[in-house]
């Protein structure tokens, strides 16, 4: 199943792994690249040295392109972005922020630019700036969310701009690829059913909540402070209800939720621990190879699309 996105980042199956924050090393992000799609490393807020060498290590586990998420809002956005350059990484995915001041000093490099968006306006300023393309993402998906689905966000997009759209948030199987397609996508970006992939380096533990959850066990929050999180429910998320209801202020909020992250992902405290994972966590059963997770999504999606042909 080639597709626009396929030639344009050099993968076989038009899947990219999403940059979740703690979660996606150079471990998943090799495993992916490997099976096809293309493998996404995490900078989020850690130390730039911790990416690089991450990079590194990616680069000793595959020679297929990979690619780095860079979360804007951090403190070394600055470093990481001119360290992108410097070790060649081939893809940036960007979120939480504006890419623009570094487009440019990418496009010398030869980096394919793929930001993140929740809305038709930033889509539109992204194409502004001259990024390659842009994966729509709905708030099914796990970790900080927009308002708007993805079966209502993708459309609007694909229609406002002239660049490839990918899909993202409440993908996990076949059927959500062929949906992605025919909302017009290229491709679709995928992060909740590679939290259980075999190559994931999660605690065994997150692992094993997001393999339970059911279809209504995710929450939003954090909506008080503008910076939405959705995660699977538990001690943590009745406390942040809580503080809701009881109109905390910003700061109570930002305490509440230090460092909860990587209490779940790396010390598996999954009741006071923050565990992202998006509302597809209903449909994610099993623990599978990076490899086996994509290819069974396409032969699903072929599947799918010989059914739609059958059924007209």
């Amino acid at each position: 199943m080639n597709s626009v996105l396929c030639d344009m980042v050099g993968i076989e199956y038009p899947i990219i792994q999403g940059g979740m924050a703690w979660v996606a090393d150079s471990s998943l992000a090799s495993a992916v690249s490997n099976a096809g799609g293309l493998g996404i490393i995490a900078a989020a807020n850690a130390p730039t040295d911790y990416v690089r060498e991450q990079i590194r290590r990616a680069k000793e586990l595959t020679d297929k392109p990979f690619g780095v998420n860079i979360m804007l809002l951090s403190d070394n956005a600055d470093e990481v972005a001119k360290m992108v350059c410097e070790e060649g990484v081939k893809v940036v995915t960007t979120g939480a922020g504006n890419p623009g001041k570094y487009i440019e000093m990418w496009k010398e490099y030869n980096i394919k630019v793929i930001p993140v968006v929740a809305s038709v306006a930033l889509a539109k300023r992204m194409e502004r700036c001259g990024v390659d393309a842009v994966i729509a993402e709905g708030c099914e998906s796990g970790g900080h969310v927009g308002e708007l689905t993805t079966m209502a966000l993708v459309p609007q997009v694909v229609d406002a701009v002239n660049i490839p759209v990918v899909a993202a948030g409440g993908i996990g199987d076949g059927r959500g690829v062929i949906a992605a397609l025919a909302l017009g996508a290229v491709g679709v970006q995928v992060g909740t059913r590679f939290l259980v992939a075999k190559e994931c380096t999660v605690h065994q533990n997150y692992k094993n909540k997001v393999l339970k959850a059911k279809d209504i066990d995710t929450h939003v929050t954090g909506r008080p402070t503008g910076h939405p999180v959705r995660v699977l429910r538990n001690k943590l998320v009745r406390q942040f209800q809580l503080l809701e209801k009881n109109g905390g202020t910003p700061e109570e909020f930002e305490n509440l939720g230090r460092g909860a992250l990587p209490k779940a992902v790396r010390d598996g405290d999954v009741d006071n621990g923050s565990v992202m994972a998006g509302q597809i966590a209903g449909l994610v059963n099993k623990e599978q190879t990076c490899s086996e997770i994509i290819k069974e999504m396409f032969f699903e999606a072929k599947e799918v699309e010989t059914g739609i042909s059958k059924r007209m």
